[in-house]
């Protein structure tokens, strides 16, 4: 087993720009700042997938969905695919999850009526658990309740503003808090049981996940989070369009807004988000990023203990997103469609044996798929043949490009709806219709739609993308390129688990090697 540590902290629905050093009004990350200027920053970092199922077994198992096709919350991810946990394991770690991976478990692996087969909620094969957090805590309930804080009958209503108020549909200067201290809010409790883990561990060699579920809904925070960014300086949404120009615009926007159009889309919530008031709309988002100041204080504290104990020398540390936040733009929250903030996220890498890169900035296009490799590649390991992404190792070791690096990343929204066909009878399409792949260049972005129109963005021209250049004449050769660039992509990338070994009269052979011949110089996976 190497002897390096592994601390590899996922966010959720944390957005690219969400960082103080970028220069954001809103933004008070000084932990993640620091730990940026000791480690590499990946400006140009795309989740491949969502929502948090999906989007977390391409990070878990370096697979484009495509591939893996656990493309919604609820649908099984297949048994035979390795993943992060595992291949760890074969180097002698024993990796520790502390939150959740949302893996819904192959009903195979299970009996009939196990209630696992009833929740996306599961844990992915390989980890041993810390402490798993889920949309209802029972741990962290636990906790508030040995607290003597009085727990609502329903558990989901742990969240609900302690006034009684209908989340954001009070007043305009309405601040929504829980029932919980700071000291005691989720994301404090998830700390202190890795800090406990991490303790008499010092010297040992471990590997842990830290997924936070902040700040995802529900926006709601105690004080002093709740009160620290002031609306007044909250810049407000872009939306280029109205809301029924919006709607207007194609049919999955359609269908996204018609499905949102509610409330309760996020849990609390009982208003519809894009009926707000400009002043309502502002302290939600002011909420937002208190939320993400606050993981920022607590993941401040496990990196001071790495400090403390001599640890951090000693550490992979790997800190990104599994997917972005609308947060009001384009009239949407959440993380659905092909807009860049729903999958633009961070990427932050610090491993002690790179000082020379310490402080740089990547601006390449890199994808989740790319962590796995990056992580296996640190520890020594051999990365699966199966993998869809690559080492970022040359970036964190020697500043350099790989041979070969790609110019575009690539990512998938699949918006069916088995249970309901809510998607399918709006849209008039087969499940297997709802499903796009986005091509995303430093200057077009194609998005190509099983069943409805594509689209086409130039975004040196129109960064806001809102002029969609698809059937016209004028860019048939670049949407041309676009789905040919898509196309050669889902080629190379088709599952090769068998497809290069053969069965010869001396046995098998196979080939284990890059999936381009241009990468072979590099020598990297």
């Amino acid at each position: 087993m190497s002897s390096k540590n592994v601390l590899f902290v996922t966010l959720d629905q944390w957005r690219a720009d969400a960082l103080g050093l970028l220069g954001h009004p809103c933004a008070r990350t000084p932990n993640l700042d620091r730990l940026a200027g000791e480690g590499v920053r990946f400006r140009n970092h795309f989740g491949q997938a969502s929502p948090c199922g999906p989007a977390r077994a391409s990070l878990l198992t370096g697979l484009y969905a495509m591939t893996h096709r656990s493309v919604r919350n609820g649908t099984p991810l297949d048994r035979r695919f390795t993943n992060l946990a595992l291949e760890a394991r074969r180097l002698g770690f024993r990796p520790t999850l502390f939150g959740y991976t949302d893996t819904t478990p192959d009903p195979r692996t299970r009996v009939d009526g196990d209630p696992d087969l009833e929740s996306y909620e599961g844990v992915l094969p390989g980890f041993d658990v810390g402490c798993q957090m889920a949309e209802v805590s029972w741990p962290w309930l636990a906790h508030l309740r040995a607290g003597g804080y009085a727990l609502p009958a329903d558990p989901n209503d742990v969240y609900r503003p302690l006034d009684g108020g209908a989340g954001f549909a009070g007043p305009e200067t309405h601040v929504p808090r829980p029932l919980y201290a700071a000291e005691d809010s989720d994301t404090a409790f998830l700390t202190d049981r890795l800090l406990d883990w991490l303790g008499p561990r010092v010297g040992q060699g471990w590997f842990a996940h830290l997924s936070y579920l902040r700040p995802h809904p529900p926006l709601i925070a105690p004080e002093p989070w709740a009160s620290l960014v002031d609306p007044a300086d909250v810049p407000l949404p872009d939306r280029p369009w109205t809301l029924e120009q919006e709607r207007a615009a194609h049919p999955l926007h359609d269908w996204l807004h018609h499905k949102h159009d509610r409330p309760y889309v996020y849990t609390g919530h009982d208003t519809t988000l894009c009926e707000m008031g400009e002043r309502e709309l502002r302290q939600v988002i002011a909420t937002y990023y208190g939320l993400l100041a606050e993981v920022d204080h607590h993941l401040g504290r496990v990196l001071d203990h790495l400090r403390a104990t001599g640890e951090i020398d000693e550490t992979l540390l790997v800190v990104t997103a599994d997917h972005g936040e609308m947060l009001g733009g384009r009239w949407l929250f959440g993380k659905e469609g092909y807009f860049d903030d729903a999958f633009h996220v961070p990427l932050i890498v610090r491993d002690p044996d790179a000082p020379a890169t310490r402080g740089s900035e990547v601006r390449a296009f890199t994808q989740a798929v790319d962590l796995l490799p990056t992580i296996l590649d640190t520890l020594g390991g051999k990365v699966p043949q199966t993998c869809d992404g690559r080492s970022l190792r040359p970036f964190v070791q020697h500043g350099r490009t790989p041979a070969g690096w790609r110019e575009a990343a690539m990512f998938e929204f699949d918006f069916r709806d088995v249970a309901g066909q809510g998607a399918e009878r709006y849209l008039g399409l087969a499940p297997d219709e709802c499903a796009l792949a986005v091509w995303r260049g430093a200057r077009w972005k194609y998005v190509h739609c099983a069943g409805l129109p594509l689209l086409l963005f130039d975004l040196e021209a129109d960064p806001r993308e809102s002029c969609n250049l698809a059937g016209d004449p004028a860019t048939a050769a670049i949407e041309r390129d676009c789905a040919q660039a898509l196309l050669t992509k889902r080629l190379r990338h088709a599952d090769r688990t068998w497809t290069n070994t053969l069965l010869t009269d001396g046995g098998p052979v196979g080939y284990r090697g890059p999936r381009r011949a241009a990468e072979r110089e590099d020598g990297t996976a």
